[in-house]
């Protein structure tokens, strides 16, 4: 398990985008490690907002790819997944559930529109209001 060091210094890459450590939480008898992404929305609108996005994972499914310099996910805690290419899309536009990084994930809305991913196995856990208003705090 990496520590938090490790966590604060390097970028996860997820859906093609890079995610900086944001802090660690406690739920349920478990740790999770919760990174965080800020893009602008589509800059054909006309008055394009900002997309707060994220993603909260076990802090043990979080691994350090070394020849790519970045965090990747895997369930086992060791293997680094192999890195895939895509098209990347807007945010709004791209499903809510979907396969990365060999897991499959589902993407929930929470207060004031953040936008929350969350393995689909714990969704029902880490996708509840409880953990969403913690999300948007501090």
């Amino acid at each position: 398990m990496l520590d938090q060091s490790d966590l604060e210094i390097n970028v996860l890459e997820f859906r093609q985008r890079s995610f900086q450590f944001d802090r660690l939480f406690e739920h349920d008898h478990a740790e999770y490690a919760v990174f965080s992404r800020t893009e602008t929305e589509s800059e054909s609108q006309f008055r394009p907002r900002l997309v707060h996005m994220r993603l909260v994972v076990p802090r043990t499914w979080v691994v350090y790819d070394e020849p790519n310099d970045v965090l990747s996910l895997s369930k086992d805690g060791a293997t680094v997944p192999v890195r895939l290419t895509a098209p990347v899309t807007e945010v709004r536009a791209e499903s809510p559930e979907f396969q990365e990084q060999g897991i499959d994930w589902h993407r929930q809305e929470g207060p004031s529109g953040l936008l929350v991913y969350a393995p689909a196995e714990l969704a029902s856990k880490l996708l509840s209001a409880e953990v969403l208003a913690r999300l948007v705090g501090p």
